[in-house]
């Protein structure tokens, strides 16, 4: 069986989806940069993220994934281009989003049920309200036992598990997640991308999920889409992931499709790898 390779850019929304979450049109994005010519990050490309859709963004180290999530929550302005939350128009920060950095946003001087419960807290939840759902996500995320923990006292899989708390207690419509869980060990990502694939069957948010790990990618994603390598880079291919749900990402890896999966995409993700080292890779 083969993997449909569509157009970059093609709508392509999961099961039960409705409107478009997402829609990067032409999108194009610059940088300047004092004494030397515009960098240009990104050439006009196109993406399309259904509502209730999980796609992870692929490709060359700087090739411009996280300049796309940037631009989809409104970090930043295309030089050209338009991107369209939910069908309208993107101005100033996208509120429908939340966002996970590579890195956490935890105050290390506030209990882990406080770094919680203060993402609620600043947009005008009152306080006890605002603990009390702290209390249930962090209870989700399987850390009932430790609202009390301040970062330190807490493991990289636990502060992870925190700030992914962090961000889902606020309900956004579209999670955004840059390389969420690059520092944690290979045993760890794992567990975490299963819980994050248990907590997102609850209620489906359109997600898009950059990684550098594609078996990463696949274990998680109901798409994967590649990004060619920049200056100038731009989307280049589009492999729908046929693979049952729900999922568990240690044992999906085992499975045949998975396998083949990998060595499809891999096929032309390698071309674009190979650019950034300007050298033959085996």
């Amino acid at each position: 069986m083969e993997t449909a390779l569509r157009r970059p850019g093609d709508a392509m929304a999961s099961p039960g989806a409705g409107a478009l979450a997402v829609a990067l049109d032409d999108v194009s994005i610059s940088f300047a940069i004092k004494g030397r010519p515009v960098f240009k990050a990104v050439a006009p490309t196109s993406l399309h993220v259904g509502d209730g859709e999980f796609v992870a963004i692929v490709g060359p180290t700087g090739c411009g994934k996280s300049t796309l999530l940037n631009a989809t929550a409104g970090l930043l302005k295309p030089a050209g281009g338009r991107v369209s939350i939910f069908g309208e128009p993107l101005a100033g920060l996208n509120a429908k989003a939340g966002y996970l950095f590579q890195q956490d946003a935890l105050m290390p001087w506030k209990t882990a049920l406080d770094n919680v419960a203060i993402a609620l807290e600043i947009g005008g939840t009152r306080r006890a309200e605002a603990l009390a759902q702290g209390r249930e996500w962090l209870g989700r995320v399987g850390l009932a036992r430790f609202t009390d923990r301040y970062p330190h006292e807490l493991s990289g899989g636990q502060r992870k598990r925190v700030a992914l708390a962090q961000v889902l207690v606020r309900d956004p419509k579209i999670l955004l997640m840059d390389e969420p869980f690059g520092p944690l060990d290979a045993q760890t990502r794992q567990i975490m991308g299963t819980l994050l694939l248990r907590l997102w069957a609850r209620d489906r948010k359109a997600v898009m999920f950059v990684t550098h790990d594609l078996e990463e990618a696949i274990a998680l994603s109901d798409r994967v889409v590649i990004m060619s390598a920049g200056p100038e880079a731009r989307i280049i291919g589009d492999f729908p992931i046929d693979l049952a749900r729900p999922r568990d990402t240690a044992d999906i890896r085992l499975d045949p499709r998975f396998h083949q999966l990998h060595r499809e995409i891999w096929n032309q993700l390698k071309a674009e790898v190979v650019k950034t080292y300007g050298e033959e890779m085996p």
